[in-house]
This record gives C-alpha cells, structure tokens and sequence, in this order.
C-alpha cells in the first residue's frame, strides 16, 4: 500500500522557514482565511500570503497514558504541556534511562525543561545543550541520559517536531499513515530528527517511548511489536473520533497485554488531535428563584450545541417552557443510577445529584489512569452518556447551575444536601478543564 507523503504539501510554510524545494508552493498564495460565525457557519476570508489560517473552529486535543515497568511505583517516562491557548501547545515526552526513581527525576527535568524553554522561544540548540549541562549523572553507568520528542504546535495547523532517540512520531490522517519529511541535524554529540507538517482537521500526531514497540519480546513476539503493526492498529483507531486521551489509553492497553500484565519496560503514549470545536450545555438544578426561571429556560436553549437536563424538578420546569410532554423511562440499565426521560427539544434527560456523583468518580478516573473507561464508553445509563457527551464529545461547557434547595434533600438520613451539589459542580468543572475543555459556570 503506498502512503501519502506530505513532502510538499504538508511542509511548514511560516516565515523563516523554507520549503524543502526552496519555495512556497503556488498552490498555498492566496488560499482563504475561515472562521465560524455565532450559528456555526463558516465563513472565508483573504489571505493576500496564504501563510497563517486562523482557524477559531478548531483545537488541539491532547492526552497521554502511560504504564509502569512491573514493579515499580514511578514510571520512567513523563509527559509535559505547555499551552497559551486552545490552537497552540508544546509538548515533550522524555523517556528517562532505566526505570524506577532515577528515570522518573530524568524524564520529568528533560520534558520540564524542554517545553518551558521551547514555549518561550528558544531555539532548539540552546534547550538541547541546556539539558546535556544540566541532567544528573548516574553514579553507575556514569552518563546522564534521557530520549525525547517534542511537538510544537501553532495555531492548530503548523507543527514542528523534534526526536532524539524515541520512536518516530507518526501522523495518522483519514485513518492512514502520512509519510513525514524528516531532516537529521546534530546538536553537540546528539543527533536530533526534525520534521515540520502542516496539520488538517481531525489529524492525528502520535508519540511513543521506546517501551511500546519493545512490547511482546519473549512473550508474545521474539523482537517486539513493529511500528509497522502499531501503526496499522492504530489506523482505524485514529479514524474512530476518539479523543486523544481514549486514543492513548486503547494503544497502551494494547502494550500492557502483550507484556502479559508485567511490562519490561515503562510506556507512554501521548496524542495530539486536531477536532472541531463542540459546545455543550448542561442545566443542573432550578432556579433559586422561581422567577429566574424565566431568564435562565431561554439562555440555556438559546445556546449552540447539545442539552443535558440534570434533576427531575428542572426537568419538568423545562418541560414546561417548551410546552413538550417528559416521558421518564422504566429501565434500570445500572441499579445504582437512576433511568432516564425523554424531552423533546432536549438531548439527554437525567437525574440529578446521583448521576453527576457518578460523572464525577469517572472524570476523576479519566484524567489518571482511565481504568474505568470501559465501564461508560458504550453502557446506556444517564451517568455514562453524560461522560461520553462531555468526554469525548464537547470542547466548550456550559454550566447552569440552580441554586435552589430541594426539599426532598433535607432529610437527615440521605446523604444529600444543597452544599454536596455545589461541591459537584465545582469538581467535576475542575476536572474537565484538566481533560483541556473550556468550562463557564453560571448560578442562578
């Protein structure tokens, strides 16, 4: 099968940097700015240079997984990010030399140091030689060693990439591999593999450390899992509409199973996924005062993107302003969380505190070690479609959030009352702009 190559059309084409022909392509002058208005359309404007696309309808999508060598409680590799915004981000994976303590402290001052003095603007010489003079050095093999890749993104289309030791970074498109331009230059005694792509919607960039394709050795393959069979794993994967986070944590599942549960070596993935914007809005409890439903019904349907009604009080409230009949469902999908309705004019229709408690154990999974993806990516309870629509889905939340007491909570032998609800919303809002989301917040 041959694979596209993006040695012409996917260079950086931003000032300062040249072509590998030595020239901009005639195709990239003139090409149109586009943006999105408030109903979602978009809209183009000229670009006399055709060089920086603004493109406010989009945003990096970054998550990372990793797995510990066995037996150990640190892992050798870590993951920095550095963002200024949604478009932009540097990011270093650093695979610190051997496992355990020393590998974790190599890593973790590699990737720090690398991304602070990359997002700052340094040049990469200066980051490289900053590392070599800075790195402790290990008192038995007397040399201070860690691999690295980093990824520089700007505005969401123009990426830079820089290896030094980790397996090649693969760029994943329409489910295919692209060929990268790959250029070797040599920094002091290190030779550091550069790449410059220019990035599409739902592109996907995917880093690894050396343990992944050392997966396998002894147990299940005699040399490991080729990149070649990774990549072709992960192809569809990449065509699936996952979120980088879920992309990661599926290949480095995969590692774990092939090492038999007992890892050789510590992995880390780390994806970057370029996706459309997606607002989502979720309406949690009514009004304190009654006479602020009126203000608050109107602004919550008002809004672009998907409708999550939390609470059976806000959700005959909602019922009531939209003149639609809410028919509640009779199936206990999950014993532990109460079923659904239905509301026309409505997305999703759920119970209230019960079912975000539930949203909450999984965001605070999500963003450590993902464990109990598989327990809401395809169950149909309220609690496990909320993480899908606010996980996988949504870029941008709304919450509106009520702040009237309910009655039935002051009953002393529940375990509910106004002040856990609000500690909800404040937790599982922390939680998902870790997961990289936008979260507004409003009380009424």
């Amino acid at each position: 099968m041959t694979r596209p190559s993006l040695e012409n059309s996917a260079v950086w084409l931003a000032p300062g940097f040249s072509s590998p022909q030595g020239s901009l392509n005639e195709t990239d002058h003139g090409s149109a700015n586009r943006s999105v208005d408030t109903a979602g359309t978009e809209k183009t404007t000229q670009d006399p240079c055709g060089i920086f696309q603004t493109r406010p309808y989009l945003c990096l999508d970054i998550g990372s997984a990793s797995v510990n060598h066995a037996g150990e409680e640190l892992c050798g590799d870590h993951v920095e990010v550095i963002s200024d915004s949604e478009q932009s981000a540097v990011v270093v994976l650093a695979d610190g030399m051997g496992s355990g303590v020393k590998a974790c402290i190599l890593s973790t001052l590699t990737s720090k140091i690398l991304s602070t003095m990359m997002h700052a603007g340094l040049p990469i010489e200066t980051c490289v030689e900053t590392i070599a003079a800075t790195l402790p050095v290990c008192s038995m093999r007397g040399i201070a060693y860690s691999t690295f890749t980093l990824i520089s993104v700007k505005d969401s289309e123009f990426a830079e990439i820089y290896q030094y030791d980790n397996p090649p970074v693969t760029l994943l498109r329409g489910g295919t591999r692209c060929e990268l331009t790959t250029e070797e230059i040599t920094i002091g005694d290190k030779r550091i593999m550069k790449s410059r792509a220019r990035l599409m919607e739902n592109d996907v960039l995917l880093a690894m450390s050396d343990g992944c394709p050392h997966a396998g050795i002894g147990v299940t393959y005699n040399f490991g899992w080729k990149m070649e069979n990774i990549i072709e794993f992960m192809e569809p994967v990449s065509a699936a509409g996952y979120t980088a986070k879920t992309i990661s944590t599926l290949l480095v599942d995969a590692v774990n199973s092939l090492y038999g549960g007992k890892p050789g070596d510590d992995a880390t993935v780390c994806s970057m996924r370029v996706r459309r914007r997606a607002p989502m809005n979720v309406l949690f409890g009514p009004a304190a005062n009654r006479c602020d439903d009126d203000q608050m019904m109107p602004l919550f349907f008002s809004k672009e993107g998907k409708h999550i009604i939390c609470g059976g009080a806000t959700a005959s409230i909602a019922a009531a302003y939209l003149g639609k009949r809410l028919t509640p469902s009779l199936d206990f999908i999950d014993p532990e969380i109460p079923p659904i309705a239905t509301l026309d004019g409505a997305d999703l229709v759920t119970e209230g505190v019960i079912t975000m408690n539930r949203v909450l154990t999984y965001a605070k999974d999500h963003i450590s070690s993902n464990e109990l993806h598989s327990r809401w990516d395809v169950k149909r309870d309220g609690a496990s479609m909320i993480c899908r629509m606010l996980f996988e889905e949504a870029t941008d939340i709304n919450f509106y959030v009520g702040k009237a007491i309910n009655p039935a909570h002051q009953n002393p032998e529940l375990p509910i009352n106004f002040s856990i609800k609000m500690q909800l919303v404040a937790e599982l809002s922390e939680c998902l702009r870790k997961m990289g989301k936008r979260v507004k917040v409003s009380y009424f």
